[in-house]
């Protein structure tokens, strides 16, 4: 089938829900893609932070492959050795206490709330920042803390209050007797690659702390490696008491992960909370396989933390660049506030997939990405801030 095709027919019978670039995928190797037509694009989104390890990485092909010809799903009333070994993995990466799977971020997020809010029976409001992003559910959507999500689906759930992103006052005024919990991006994605203040944080750990309140870090976007630490609450010194993670576990297939601290193991029990796809046993596989690249003493975490110097190194020497704002492979690059998508669709017709976060060109290409790839792709984004600004 060719690429339009492929185009007319998704325009035809699929909701009008996303604004799509006009690029059919076919195929894809590492951190490129091809269309029908055999063009081949560099990617730099991995599927919006998805694709950890690229396309098609022939280890976890073997792994989730492996796994469909065993155990497709059972459900959670059984046991899978899948589900074993990436909670294993994941606590011991994170030093946490146990795990729930879940199917997204916003499945992540949404338990994160419930455990929150019995956490303390007569509390029941959970702080989040401004430009904050934690889902389009209703109740993730209600805790992002931007506007323009929040058209057209009111009313909203009741019990959220929001602080103004690094402002300590704003919030001290937002915290009341009412809080059970403090819900937080280190580095929002969504909202521009923010990198949270770290005065910010200390007196948002000395609130929880003070008040007995949990803190949940969404790392939905910046965890699994993604900004040079396995979580990005770690640039910080923090230990969060809940921790959410979707994207890239995965490595591209459907999976979210709520992590309990010490605090708050014991809060969900049986009947409390559950997933008919949560802990899927292919989806698990996968995740196995990707957690096992972190299983080498930090090595592939500091070829990440490098790659994303490199980056910054090579981006704020191209003309047009004023700034570059994240970590790791979580990258965001400051153009003119006109010229983010411009910049974003040039470089598509220059062979190079590139996302925008608010006003900025942000980058979050995949975690194993070759410096060969680096190098070319860079080239392609240069040309095409430089045919735009």
């Amino acid at each position: 089938m060719d690429s339009e095709k492929i185009k007319k027919l998704e325009n035809d019978y699929t909701a009008n829900t996303y604004a799509r670039y006009d690029v059919a995928l076919v195929s894809g190797k590492g951190a490129v893609a091809k269309d029908p037509e055999g063009r081949e694009f560099i990617d730099f989104t991995s599927g919006i932070g998805v694709n950890s390890l690229g396309f098609c990485e022939p280890g976890w092909v073997d792994a989730v492959q492996r796994q469909a010809g065993l155990l497709q799903h059972t459900s959670n009333l059984f046991y899978t050795e899948p589900c074993a070994l990436a909670s294993e993995k994941l606590i011991k990466l994170t030093g946490m206490s146990n795990v729930f799977f879940a199917n997204s971020g916003a499945e992540a997020n949404e338990g994160a709330i419930k455990a929150a809010r019995k956490y303390k029976s007569d509390r029941f409001q959970i702080v989040t920042l401004t430009e904050s992003f934690h889902g389009r559910t209703m109740a993730t959507i209600t805790a992002t803390g931007q506007e323009s999500f929040h058209r057209y689906f009111t009313p909203f759930l009741q019990g959220f209050g929001y602080a103004e992103t690094n402002n300590t006052e704003s919030l001290y005024e937002t915290v009341t007797e009412d809080t059970c919990a403090i819900m937080i991006e280190f580095i929002q994605g969504e909202g521009g690659i923010n990198e949270l203040n770290r005065d910010f944080v200390d007196e948002i750990v000395k609130i929880c702390d003070e008040k007995d309140i949990l803190l949940i870090a969404d790392e939905v976007q910046t965890g699994l490696g993604r900004t040079g630490k396995f979580m990005s609450y770690e640039h910080y010194g923090v230990k969060p008491d809940i921790v959410t993670l979707a994207k890239g576990v995965g490595g591209g297939l459907p999976i979210g992960c709520v992590l309990f601290g010490e605090k708050a193991k014991e809060i969900l029990g049986p009947g409390d909370h559950g997933s008919t796809f949560g802990a899927n046993p292919i989806a698990c596989a996968g995740a196995d396989y990707v957690l096992s690249k972190f299983m080498d003493g930090g090595a592939f975490l500091g070829e990440i933390a490098d790659k994303g110097e490199y980056f910054r190194e090579k981006l704020l020497a191209i003309p047009g660049v004023k700034g570059v704002s994240g970590k790791g492979l979580m990258i965001g690059i400051d153009v003119d506030e006109k010229n983010a998508k411009e910049i974003v669709a040039e470089a598509l017709k220059r062979g190079l997939l590139t996302l925008t976060a608010k006003d900025k060109v942000r980058l979050l290409p995949p975690l194993n990405i070759e410096y060969e790839m680096i190098d070319k792709g860079l080239s392609i984004l240069a040309g095409a801030i430089k045919a735009v600004v």
